[in-house]
């Protein structure tokens, strides 16, 4: 498998029920059947998400111009695109629009400070 080419998984290839892949369509459906059954009835402890609040968050600085640049252009264009299937030299390229720069920034930004 090379490792700079994309790889196609199937959207169901790494579920497993039974001990088993769900290869199928029908494999996958009776592995979600079985699953909502056997839970349906169950009763939920919902107590359990107050813990959450124990956790203290990280507070992260916002993107500057420059930072994000210095970063992008450390990445080569060989490595594979992610599921928006952006290349490092589509983003190189896009970035050098001054208004495309400060756009993408405010969305990175946007996403610290509002928690994603």
């Amino acid at each position: 498998m090379s490792w700079v080419n994309k790889y196609n998984l199937s959207a169901i290839e790494m579920i497993k029920y039974n001990g088993r892949l769900c290869l199928e369509l029908e494999d996958l459906w009776q592995a979600l059947h079985s699953s909502f059954n056997t839970a349906q009835f169950c009763q939920v402890d919902k107590n359990v998400l107050n813990k959450l609040n124990l956790y203290r968050s990280l507070s992260w600085l916002l993107f500057s111009e420059e930072e994000f640049i210095s970063i992008i252009v450390k990445y080569n264009n060989s490595s594979a695109p992610g599921p928006d299937k952006l290349s490092w030299e589509h983003l190189r390229h896009i970035v050098k629009d001054k208004m495309c720069l400060e756009n993408i920034i405010a969305i990175a930004n946007a996403c610290i400070e509002i928690g994603y």
